[in-house]
């Protein structure tokens, strides 16, 4: 089944959405690497779910909403979402910033989810007010995020050989992904006390060499959930529907029941 692709607005806000499968409803957040709709890891859980991936305001080429100042405002949209498409029994998934959207959301209301997976998500605050839980990429050169981000730092995204269009929306996307995670820097330092109200079954997924927010972070992340689990996927780092896809689709599809 081919994806389609509308426009739906909420509250006075056009949110773009792609929708593509059939069955189990799956919401899938992305992270600030952007919309995964062309990616081979996207068809792949389309082949299994009706997956719905909206794209946040201000990530590839669409408009940041004037009131929009904090992942708050996605959190709210995307509780609205499932509200208008009447969503029952979703998988709620989230890469990243995606996945500190997804935990934000199942502390306010689970009553439309069945299950909540986080990928290499970030959101809280593991250690101390010393201590830095979450790598600054905002302030690192480019090679430098390479490193941290990927297992294999060739299969970062290289600058050079995009065109002027692409190099526009990677800038607008890097604003946008600051907009929404800098202040404070990538947690909600509240969150951390309010995980204890997710009452779904919740999987953690972790690439081993992630040194964005690190496999210790995620050990803080799942004793903060009640009954979470984690998985760590070797050779893979903060984007492991990039580096290891199958291994990633297999963990999805097993907690899923498929």
């Amino acid at each position: 089944m081919p994806a389609s692709m509308s426009t739906i607005t909420l509250q006075g806000v056009a949110l773009r959405v792609t929708r593509q499968g059939e069955g189990t409803p799956l919401l899938l957040l992305h992270g600030g690497d952007g919309p995964q709709d062309r990616l081979p890891f996207f068809q792949s859980l389309a082949a299994w779910f009706d997956v719905i991936a909206p794209t946040h305001p201000g990530f590839g080429g669409s408009i940041i909403p004037e009131h929009f100042d904090g992942l708050d405002d996605l959190v709210y949209l995307y509780l609205d979402l499932l509200d208008a498409l009447d969503l029952r029994d979703v998988v709620l998934l989230g890469f990243s910033m995606g996945g500190w959207a997804a935990a934000e959301i199942a502390v306010r209301n689970t009553s439309r989810l069945a299950k909540l997976i986080l990928v290499d998500a970030v959101g809280i605050k593991a250690g101390t007010r010393e201590t830095r839980d979450i790598a600054d990429i905002f302030a690192m050169p480019a090679p430098a995020v390479a490193k941290l981000t990927f297992h294999d730092p060739s299969l970062a995204p290289n600058p050079a050989t995009m065109t002027d269009e692409q190099l526009t929306v990677l800038a607008a996307d890097r604003i946008a992904h600051a907009l929404y995670t800098w202040d404070p820097y990538m947690h909600n330092p509240k969150l951390r006390h309010r995980l204890h109200r997710i009452d779904v079954p919740t999987l953690l997924i972790w690439g081993a060499s992630d040194g964005v927010v690190p496999v210790a972070y995620a050990e803080v992340y799942r004793a903060l959930i009640p009954g979470a689990r984690l998985v760590v996927i070797p050779d893979a780092g903060h984007l492991p529907h990039v580096e290891q896809p199958d291994l990633l689709l297999d963990h999805i599809l097993s907690f899923a029941g498929k």
